[in-house]
């Protein structure tokens, strides 16, 4: 089983964070962030992978601290559980119809961090989530996994669902990602030999 645990505490958070990458989108998520709750769970659940994430923040600042270091533990995470990353189909591309929004993500598991994300995401406040971090949740999961990361909304108006359309894209294109090809299962997807 591909798992990964990862602890990560520091002045601004505390978090425990466990992903199951061959699981069945079961999810436990306790950020003290009621829609990035939403958003992580839809994820486990559009992924396929099992997630669990504890987070002690200082939410009394704002969301920032926590939901970055949460991306960066997530980004650790799948990035350990992947391993060798012997017989991963390495790619996955997806887009999201999510009523008015369109959103695409498309991923590449090179080794190579990288994020473009092309959005137009209005600064509000969903409830006690700042809507600006999650551009810096991507990065920090893309920067942290080593992946190459294209986030693009096509449209969109309302900013629940085009941050959903976000989230449930990227979870859809990383379940490709790292699903085992059994006819290669014991290669690595790569002239070079390594990811």
């Amino acid at each position: 089983m591909r798992k990964a645990v990862i602890e990560r505490k520091t002045k601004e958070t505390d978090i425990s964070l466990c992903v199951n990458l061959d699981g069945t989108g079961q999810s436990d998520i306790d950020t003290g962030i009621g829609f990035f709750d939403h958003m992580l769970t839809l994820f486990a659940f559009h992924s396929d992978i099992d997630l669990t994430v504890k987070c002690q923040g200082d939410l009394y600042v704002d969301s920032h601290h926590s939901v970055e270091d949460i991306g960066i533990a997530l980004g650790k995470a799948i990035k350990e559980a992947l391993g060798d990353k012997k017989g991963i189909t390495r790619y996955g591309h997806f887009t999201i119809p999510m009523d008015e929004a369109l959103v695409t993500t498309d991923l590449d598991i090179s080794g190579r961090a990288f994020l473009v994300f092309n959005t137009d995401i209005p600064k509000v406040v969903l409830g006690n989530y700042e809507t600006e971090m999650t551009e810096e949740f991507f990065r920090a999961v893309a920067y942290q996994m080593e992946v190459t990361l294209h986030i693009n909304e096509a449209y969109g108006n309302n900013v629940h669902h085009i941050i959903e359309a976000c989230f449930k894209s990227f979870g859809r294109a990383l379940k490709q990602a790292i699903t085992i090809d059994e006819k290669k299962k014991d290669m690595v997807i790569s002239s070079k030999g390594v990811l």
